[in-house]
This record gives C-alpha cells, structure tokens and sequence, in this order.
C-alpha cells in the first residue's frame, strides 16, 4: 500500500474526513492526489524541509506550507491538521503548527528575492 492509498483511507475513515468532499462551511475544494504528490515531490528534491500546518478558515481547507533550507515554500490543501502530521511522519520532516510556531525568516527572504527578480 502506497502512501497516498494511506492517507486517502485514513481521509474517508468513519465519515468524519473530508475526503469525501464534506467540506462544512467553506468555499474552497479539499485536497487531492496531485496536492499530495506535489507536497512528496517538493520533500524528495530538496533538502531541510519543515512542515507547517495552517489550520482551516471558513475560506480555505487546512494546508501546510512546506519550507526548504534556502527559503523556497509551497503550499497545498490537505485533508485535516492528523493527515498533515502524519504526512511529515511518513516523509521524516517536522512539522509545526504556524498559528504558534509562525513562519521561518528564510521564507520570507526568499519571497522578497522572488519579487526583485
């Protein structure tokens, strides 16, 4: 069983995921497989990566932001604040929540590059 069969599953279990496309109160899709091999992607081909968990809105579905060691991020949909934790377990990256932990100065830097170029 494949990573992405795992976290699909754990998504539908017991009706209480989103991943049937219950998404109470927001205006945004939920996550998908290409969100989720975007995400394992970004961690194969980088090194340093942390993962931080932004909760979800009434807009917006929880996403993570993943942040390399140079400052470049990505940010993508996932099925709930557990999926995210257990997706930076399976991938060995930490992972933090962003309302508490906040972003990295690095991310930020790297931003500010990306608009002078």
């Amino acid at each position: 069983m494949g990573l992405f069969d795992r976290l699909r599953r754990r998504g539908s279990a017991g009706g209480g995921g989103r991943a049937g496309g219950d998404r109470r109160g927001t205006l945004d899709r939920g996550s998908q497989r290409a969100d989720l091999a975007h995400l394992e992607q970004f961690v194969a081909s980088r090194r340093g990566v942390e993962g931080y968990v932004e909760p979800r809105t009434s807009v917006t579905e929880t996403t993570i932001v993943l942040v390399a060691a140079d400052g470049e991020w990505t940010r993508r949909r996932i099925d709930g604040p557990e999926v995210a934790r257990k997706l930076s377990r399976d991938l060995t990256i930490p992972v933090y929540d962003a309302q508490v932990t906040g972003y990295p100065q690095r991310m930020r830097d790297w931003s500010a590059r990306q608009k002078e170029e």
